[in-house]
């Protein structure tokens, strides 16, 4: 992209969100994307979707997965992944983003856990995809939460109910995430975060790699991207969105929410704001 684009490089390239008014952590999204490359950001939420049509190749979890059509895609929250289309014509899929607290809410149940990101069911992705359609269309609040339950009804089969302790973060590295999203705006030095874990600078960026197979630097920015979002989300202007979430000016912020989201802030914005109309 060059400059402050208002649309991806390719004129096929396209993706919209979408927040119900009253409901708050869902977020619904929609997209085909053909020439663009995702880089790695977080969505701090369970990303489940469906491919359409075409292929998706991803990095979760420091391994590389294919999603071709009619395959599920289940992300944990709080895992960096990136996104590029491996087939011609791009690929097109549908997704919501629940947060952790909200998914306990909906299913009475604590800690789902997925542990393939990528499932073949044919038949199950077909009314994923035609669920998330009806929730894009509900106006009424009491059919978008039916729409909502019957959707994660749908991925129970695939989710563990425990997260299973290996796949934990280790404690020591909770406060270290807690001290990134706490100084967004701060210049933060890697013995600042080493002094948070209680290791030795390189030790701990050896150890975090490791457990999180990115660089404290990329979940930084993933967090600062993720903020920026939420603000915008919020009716923050880009600019003052990018300053409290400690990116550099509107240009940075604009590059890199479209590297990561695949739409430009303002977009994104306009597209949240736009739809977010409170059901009857």
């Amino acid at each position: 992209m060059q400059g402050v684009p208002a649309h991806f490089v390719d004129a096929q390239d396209a993706a919209e969100f979408r927040q119900p008014a009253h409901r708050a952590g869902i977020e619904l999204y929609r997209a085909h994307i053909v020439r663009h490359a995702f880089e790695p950001h977080t969505h701090e939420a369970y990303g489940l979707g469906a491919i359409e049509s075409g292929v998706e190749r991803f990095r979760y979890r420091g391994s590389d997965h294919l999603a071709p059509p009619d395959s599920l895609v289940l992300m944990n929250p709080d895992v960096l992944h990136t996104g590029r289309a491996e087939t011609e014509g791009g690929w097109r899929y549908r997704m919501v983003y629940v947060d952790p607290e909200v998914a306990e809410e909906i299913t009475g149940e604590r800690g789902w856990w997925f542990d393939q990101a990528v499932r073949h069911d044919p038949a199950r992705a077909r009314r994923i995809t035609a669920r998330l359609d009806a929730l894009w269309l509900a106006r009424e609040a009491l059919d978008f939460d039916s729409q909502l339950f019957a959707l994660l009804a749908e991925f129970r089969d695939h989710a563990r109910v425990a997260r299973p302790l290996r796949d934990q973060a280790p404690v020591r590295f909770a406060p270290v995430i807690e001290y990134l999203n706490a100084h967004l705006a701060d210049r933060i030095g890697l013995e600042q975060l080493a002094a948070v874990a209680g290791l030795s600078p390189f030790h701990f960026l050896r150890q975090f790699r490791r457990q999180y197979h990115v660089t404290p630097q990329q979940m930084l920015m993933a967090l600062r991207l993720y903020r920026a979002k939420r603000l915008l989300a919020a009716g923050s202007a880009p600019a003052q969105a990018a300053l409290d979430s400690g990116l550099a000016d509107q240009a940075h912020l604009t590059r890199a929410f479209s590297r990561r989201y695949g739409i430009t802030p303002a977009r994104y914005q306009r597209q949240i704001l736009a739809g977010r109309r409170s059901p009857k």
